[in-house]
């Protein structure tokens, strides 16, 4: 079964990833470094479905950390309104996240980006070597306007879904850009938290939840995004779900709770943004069956149904691949119970591993 394995390879597949970084650090120093010294660059992180999600859930970090405008785009949104999305002809660095590199989107992105735009550097992370991406601008044709990351083998899934592509990704980009220093630390904290999620994914499946929510702020939005889709693929829509901010669910999302509903809260580590994370915490609690009211955090302490302890003073963009695996094994566990086969949720291809039939329209100049 290929999810399972997927899922399960992820501290490996950071650990071989923080080795190639190393490797190709002058390369990629050469290459970043005199884009990071204008302070008139603007990156944008660019992507579709998931790898839309991952550009949500980094671009905070990049934004403390690098202290510019750092946006996050959807390639789906960008291709349909290239115009709106490149309204500013600025120096630009797009960052595109691409487990294929073949979607139609994501190569039509780009192209847009190059033709709306002055000055438009590439960074491309990509899993696949044989990708359209990776292809165009893993070479050094591009003139050094260009820059292709490939992750370790094995990353680019077999699976259905998205999961050791889409947190290899976001861990290279946060290395790269966002000053992540040990990716060693956060393998180490998946590794040692691997066994107990599975279990524990099982032990709330038995709940019979009806729908899950997930919730979070900040960067932990885009991830309880991420949360919510893994569920719907790999239970093939059987499984229903929501997303939604922390403050942001009291307007109106709030309404999808039933009393079978399972949510998920990813708690910040940030001091200030927790304290909202928490109040609804307690809100739900007053709401639904404790039981059906996780809360997710690094800080080992009450108010967390489980924690990741190691990892309390790091960002939460840093963090959200390591809490991502909670939501992979809820999700596969649903899958099981259903009877569904998470590598195949869609047999009669409803739904495509790289989307097809789209149909990318000439620019009107």
């Amino acid at each position: 079964m290929w999810t399972a394995q997927e899922i399960a390879q992820q501290p490996a597949a950071w650990r071989e990833l923080a080795g190639s970084l190393t490797t190709r650090q002058p390369e990629i120093d050469a290459f970043l470094t005199p884009l990071l010294a204008r302070t008139d660059l603007r990156i944008v992180l660019t992507g579709a479905g998931t790898s839309a999600f991952a550009g949500q859930i980094v671009a905070p970090e990049l934004a403390r950390t690098l202290r510019r405008r750092v946006d996050a785009i959807a390639t789906t949104d960008l291709v349909s309104n290239p115009r709106e999305a490149f309204a500013e002809d600025v120096p630009t660095l797009l960052v595109s996240f691409a487990r294929s590199g073949d979607s139609p989107e994501s190569v039509a992105a780009v192209q847009l980006a190059d033709t709306l735009l002055s000055e438009c550097w590439h960074l491309v992370v990509t899993c696949n070597p044989d990708g359209k991406l990776h292809r165009i601008f893993g070479t050094e044709e591009t003139g050094g306007r260009s820059l292709a990351l490939l992750m370790p083998a094995g990353t680019n899934d077999r699976g259905f879904a998205m999961t050791s592509s889409v947190t290899s990704m976001m861990v290279a980009v946060l290395a790269v850009l966002g000053g992540l220093d040990d990716i060693g630390r956060l393998a180490d904290a998946a590794e040692a938290a691997e066994p107990g999620l599975e279990k524990r994914a099982t032990e709330l499946v038995a709940q019979h939840a009806d729908r899950l929510v997930y919730l979070g702020s900040g960067a932990l939005t885009g991830l309880a995004r991420e949360s919510a889709l893994k569920v719907v693929e790999l239970t093939a829509g059987r499984v229903a779900s929501w997303a939604e901010s922390s403050l942001g669910f009291r307007h109106g999302p709030k309404s999808v709770l039933t009393d079978s509903t399972l949510v998920v809260v990813y708690l910040s580590n940030d001091p200030y943004t927790r304290r909202y994370d928490l109040d609804i915490v307690a809100e739900l609690r007053r709401t639904l069956p404790v039981e059906r009211v996780l809360a997710v955090g690094c800080l080992d302490v009450e108010e967390e149904n489980w924690s990741f302890p190691t990892l309390g003073r790091l960002p939460d963009s840093t963090v959200a691949p390591v809490l991502l695996l909670l939501a992979q094994h809820l999700a596969l566990a649903h899958s099981h119970a259903l009877g569904i086969d998470p590598d195949n949720p869609f047999p009669a291809n409803e739904v495509n591993r790289v989307v097809q039939g789209v149909r990318i329209h000439e620019l009107d100049r």
